[in-house]
């Protein structure tokens, strides 16, 4: 054995916890090396001096003074919690968030007359105002936004007005859904929709 393995068996005897065969070789140790001996003494009185001092009463002052001294426990972030524990959610929670702006921009922002369908050559458009004419017929979908929109021929697809108006003439016939949105959150819903369908096709 030497000093190195010695000394950690040397605390473990004064408390009184080593035991067998390392009591022995440690007791060894001590007979072969006098700077170990010496140390052993030197800990043993440090050891009985220690245990002979009265026990020491700690008022329920000084204990709150030292409680007031140390650093406040910091207050875990439930939220950061959840964040942690649900990455998924949170980046889902952003990308909506980021989207919704985008969307709210965009109807704030674009003030253009905007037709979309894909058949377009029987709609007539002046200035701000889309019409289909009676006898005409347009297949498909057909959105107008900021714009006034007249029917009086025929829609084979669903009708979409956003931010608009809608005049539907007594000879108009549309065989799909109309759909009105004049409110920004429901443009928004309306937006996240059609993002969606993009992606189901």
């Amino acid at each position: 054995m030497n000093c190195k393995e010695a000394l950690p068996l040397i605390h473990e005897y004064l408390d009184g916890d080593l035991q067998g065969s390392d009591s022995q070789r440690l007791k060894e140790h001590l007979i072969s090396c006098q700077a170990c001996h010496a140390l052993f003494r030197q800990l043993e009185k440090t050891d009985a001096m220690v245990r002979m001092l009265p026990p020491v009463r700690v008022s329920d002052t000084l204990t709150a003074q030292i409680m007031s001294g140390l650093p406040p426990v910091k207050k875990r972030n439930s939220w950061m919690v959840f964040i942690r524990r649900h990455p998924a959610v949170s980046v889902a929670v952003v990308f909506a968030t980021v989207m919704f702006g985008s969307f709210m921009s965009m109807w704030n922002d674009d003030t253009n007359l905007m037709v979309k369908g894909s058949n377009l050559q029987d709609v007539v458009i002046e200035g701000d105002t889309v019409t289909v004419p009676q006898g005409h017929t347009v297949k498909g979908d057909l959105v107008v936004q900021r714009g006034k929109l007249k029917v009086e021929g025929e829609v084979t697809g669903n009708l979409t007005v956003i931010d608009g108006s809608l005049n539907l003439a007594s000879t108009a016939h549309i065989s799909g859904h109309v759909t009105q949105v004049n409110e920004a959150l429901s443009w928004v819903w309306y937006k996240v929709g059609e993002y969606v369908g993009m992606f189901s096709h």
